[in-house]
C-alpha cells in the first residue's frame, strides 16, 4: 500500500537516487545520463507547478510525478506530467496512482487536458499503461528519441482531455 503527497524538501534526498537511476539509462527519459543533480532539482522540482510524491506505510518514497502547464500562455490549459517509479516498487501500481491522481489534481487546478510530448515507442509498458488509462497517442515523432542502447527511436504524443466533451 502506497499514499500520495505533495513533495518536501526532506524527500530530495530519498527521490534523487530514484531520479538518477532511471534517467542514467538513456532508454526512458530525455534527460542526459550525466545531468547534475542540481539540473535534475531543478527540473523536477523548482520549476513545475507541483511535484508529488508516492510513499509506502513507513514513509519512504518510491515515485513521484511532477505537473505543469504544457505550454505558456494560449496553451496553458494544457498539462504534462512525467512519472518516475523506484524500481524496487514496479509492478505494483504507483504509476497508475501517480497518473491517476495526476488527472484529479490537474482538474481540480483547471486543466482541460493532459498531453505527454515524448512517451518512447520502445517503452512497451508505459505505452499500454497510458492507454488503458485513456491516453490516445495523437502523433509520432520518427527517430525523435536517441535511446542509450537502440540508437534512433520513435517518440509519441498522449494525448487526453480530463472533462467529457
Amino acid at each position: 500500500m502506497f499514499s500520495i503527497r505533495p513533495y518536501q524538501s526532506p524527500d530530495w534526498p530519498f527521490l534523487w537516487p530514484i531520479l538518477q537511476s532511471v534517467f542514467a539509462t538513456g532508454d526512458t527519459y530525455a534527460f542526459s545520463p550525466t545531468s547534475t543533480e542540481a539540473e535534475i532539482h531543478n527540473t523536477w522540482v523548482t520549476l513545475p507547478q507541483a511535484t508529488f510524491v508516492a510513499t509506502t506505510a513507513a514513509g519512504a518514497v518510491i515515485g513521484t510525478y511532477v505537473l505543469k502547464p504544457n505550454q505558456p500562455g494560449l496553451g496553458s490549459h494544457v498539462c504534462n506530467c512525467g512519472y518516475v517509479v523506484a524500481e524496487s516498487a514496479r509492478g505494483c501500481g504507483v504509476a497508475t496512482g501517480l497518473c491517476e491522481h495526476s488527472q484529479a489534481q490537474a482538474r481540480a487546478l483547471g486543466y482541460r487536458s493532459m498531453q505527454f510530448n515524448l512517451v518512447v515507442s520502445t517503452n512497451v509498458a508505459a505505452v499500454r499503461l497510458w492507454q488503458k488509462l485513456g491516453f490516445a497517442i495523437v502523433g509520432t515523432l520518427p527517430g525523435a528519441f536517441k535511446h542509450s542502447r537502440m540508437g534512433y527511436v520513435d517518440a509519441y504524443i498522449m494525448h487526453k482531455s480530463l472533462f467529457a466533451s
